[in-house]
């Protein structure tokens, strides 16, 4: 029996929320089948275990094609039905959605408002204008004055009016950009599709947003957290039937310019990206946990040092971590009970 770690690639345009380093066995009489590929702007790996090949590669090919359809449809600045949405958005119309769109703008509209707006997928215009609507990201810091006019004009997800399959935006400032909702949402649909084909045990990682299905053998799949100003893991966890892990992070999709490093997670109050904060982790579960490992993490990360507890008990997460600015950790009790850290000398602030 041989154990190893599968090493992710890192290119510098991946949009990795999470590199996790799997913890995976592969024996002779295992049937253990792997599949990589790349959507959503980043690498996508199914893992299923206990089944024979051909069973295991066809369901692998239904979860990969999916993930295909969803990044046709909410790619967010190129031609999608996301982008045209958007663009009936800007001139004041009315556009007929899809029932399944539908379905995902309302339910980001009640994480959005459960979070007090820090997660508001309506600001896709910002996230232009610091270029991270691109796979390359330029050093370039928008004029403040640009910034100021966006934050004014304050899109939320609450503009949005959703009525006999059409959708209208009573704020043209909305620009929806659910990069921070999709690859979650995928996940769930990708565990909905292997257990209608009766997969019972498989691992789903879309850039970093993890779940599981059933167990690894005779184990539960174990995955590691991304340190993130490290290569290896900063710590790992055995990860259940249902569960998902998700982290928002400083380290994926950001540029550094004058000595000042800015990320893709901008603050909607005041227009700029976070600082403070160089990751937060935080572990959900039940029928929309791949949604809420995707979504979640942001209002905690928004929050910083001072406010993610508060924030994570208002988003129902008893299991988050935040890693400051200075590489500090700060977790609660229950996640910190489920972790195993790389230094085994940690030290961490641990709140109930």
């Amino acid at each position: 029996m041989l154990s190893h770690p599968a090493r992710i690639p890192y290119p510098a345009f991946h949009i990795l929320v999470l590199a996790f380093c799997f913890l995976l066995t592969a024996c002779g009489k295992e049937p253990f089948y792997q599949e990589q590929g790349y959507v959503f702007g980043t690498l996508v790996d199914v893992s299923i275990y206990g089944e024979d090949e051909a069973r295991a590669r066809a369901a692998v090919s239904d979860v990969m094609r999916e993930f295909q359809r969803l990044h046709n449809m909410l790619h967010a600045w190129q031609p999608s039905e996301l982008s045209e949405l958007n663009a009936a958005f800007a001139k004041g119309e009315r556009k007929a959605v899809s029932p399944e769109l539908a379905a995902m703008l309302q339910d980001a509209a009640r994480l959005s408002a459960q979070s007090g707006g820090l997660f508001d997928p309506a600001i896709g215009g910002l996230i232009e204008a610091w270029g991270f609507q691109a796979d390359e990201f330029k050093p370039v810091q928008p004029d403040p004055k640009l910034i100021a006019q966006w934050v004014a004009r304050n899109p939320q997800m609450s503009d949005i009016v959703i009525e006999q399959g059409q959708a209208w935006s009573k704020n043209k400032a909305v620009r929806l950009d659910l990069g921070g909702y999709a690859k979650g949402y995928a996940l769930d649909r990708a565990a909905a599709l292997l257990h209608e084909r009766g997969i019972r045990n498989a691992l789903v990682n879309i850039g970093g947003n993890i779940l599981a299905l059933g167990q690894h053998g005779k184990r539960p799949w174990r995955v590691g957290i991304q340190h993130p100003r490290k290569s290896g893991a900063l710590a790992s966890l055995e990860l259940h039937d249902g569960e998902a892990i998700g982290t928002s992070g400083d380290y994926q999709r950001y540029f550094e310019l004058d000595g000042k490093r800015y990320c893709h997670l901008i603050d909607p109050r005041n227009g700029y990206p976070v600082q403070g904060v160089q990751a937060v982790t935080i572990l959900t579960r039940g029928p929309h946990a791949g949604v809420l490992s995707d979504a979640a993490s942001k209002p905690l990360f928004l929050s910083g040092v001072s406010g993610w507890r508060a924030e994570a008990r208002q988003m129902e997460l008893p299991e988050a971590m935040l890693v400051d600015a200075q590489g500090g950790i700060h977790l609660t009790a229950a996640l910190q009970k489920r972790l195993e850290f790389a230094d085994k000398n940690v030290r961490a602030e641990v709140l109930p």
